[in-house]
């Protein structure tokens, strides 16, 4: 080190040796005492996952302006250094305001059913329904309305039958089976809803999407291209049924949407009749019958005026 950045920590902070960092000095003591316990309980500092900082949170209390100013100091130190902050996320979130996490806790459920009488078929109510329920699940977990707008088509999955989604911060949320029930119906509502965007994927454009929602058919999805993965999660929908896969659903119309259905107010789409495939066929111009001896009677007219014939040909 030379003496130029000596003199800059000596001004603006410190540097941890262990880890090779630069710690601001107002962040000195609460950042020291993170670090030190996570080699105690042998885990990683930095990056350091939300849950190990959520842990770090609860085996030490303290009062909600203490653990505030804990939490900036470890972000601070993360964002200084080119990683995300592990504060800012749901898992955090709950262990820091106990009223919100009780309140999720009463919510989510409620979320939950409300996706699970959201119609799956029909048009174009199956298709709103579909992205709808995904919605709400998404919700339920307390994730935040812009973390569920950045999420993207790679971000979920579910292994077996639990959910997994990941968040832009790098937050993994799980909703597993219900201890009870042994399943849960998030996995059955992702799967509706991507089966939707591999149809599209297949056969682009609503002609033949709303003849599947009104007699769904298996389908088989491949491995997504590069392409497709970057594409959003959740979409917005206009009243044709159309989706536009580059663009993602702001902020503002999903706390809408989930307003909405939590207190009853989400408008109700009836299923609209869809014609016969038969009587769907694309459109062919019909044939012109020209006379039968229009070309003989052409061509004579042409081979009698041998000037016009070779100056034309």
């Amino acid at each position: 080190m030379t003496s130029i950045e000596r003199e800059d920590v000596r001004r603006n902070g410190v540097h941890d040796a262990n880890l090779d960092l630069r710690i601001p000095s107002r962040y000195r003591h609460d950042w020291a005492l993170f670090a030190d316990w996570c080699v105690a309980a042998d885990h990683q500092p930095i990056p350091a996952a939300p849950e190990t900082l959520a842990l770090f949170l609860h085996e030490h209390p303290a009062v909600v302006a203490t653990q505030r100013r804990r939490l900036s100091a470890v972000n601070a130190v993360h964002t200084g250094h080119g990683y995300p902050p592990p504060g800012r996320t749901e898992t955090v979130r709950r262990h820091l305001d106990v009223a919100r996490a009780q309140r999720l806790d009463r919510l989510g459920p409620l979320l939950v059913q409300r996706a699970v009488e959201l119609p799956t078929t029909g048009w174009p109510s199956g298709l709103f329904g579909r992205r709808d329920a995904l919605l709400l699940v998404l919700a339920a977990t307390g994730m935040s309305f812009t973390d569920i707008t950045r999420l993207r088509r790679r971000d979920t999955r579910h292994d077996g039958n639990t959910l997994v989604v990941t968040t832009r911060a790098g937050e993994r949320f799980r909703l597993p089976p219900d201890p009870e029930a042994g399943d849960t119906p998030a996995v059955a509502i992702y799967r509706r809803w991507a089966d939707i965007q591999t149809f599209l994927d297949l056969y682009p454009g609503t002609h033949l999407l709303r003849h599947h929602l009104t007699d769904p058919v298996e389908i088989i999805a491949d491995p997504l291209d590069a392409e497709q993965a970057r594409q959003p999660l959740l979409c917005p929908i206009d009243r044709w049924g159309h989706l536009p896969h580059a663009q993602a659903m702001t902020p503002q119309s999903v706390s809408s949407l989930v307003r909405a259905h939590l207190f009853g107010r989400a408008p109700v789409r009836r299923a609209l009749p869809v014609p016969v495939q038969d009587d769907v066929d694309t459109w062919v111009e019909p044939g012109i019958e020209l006379d039968p001896v229009y070309y003989p009677r052409a061509f004579t007219e042409i081979a009698n005026r041998p000037s016009v014939a070779c100056k034309e040909w």
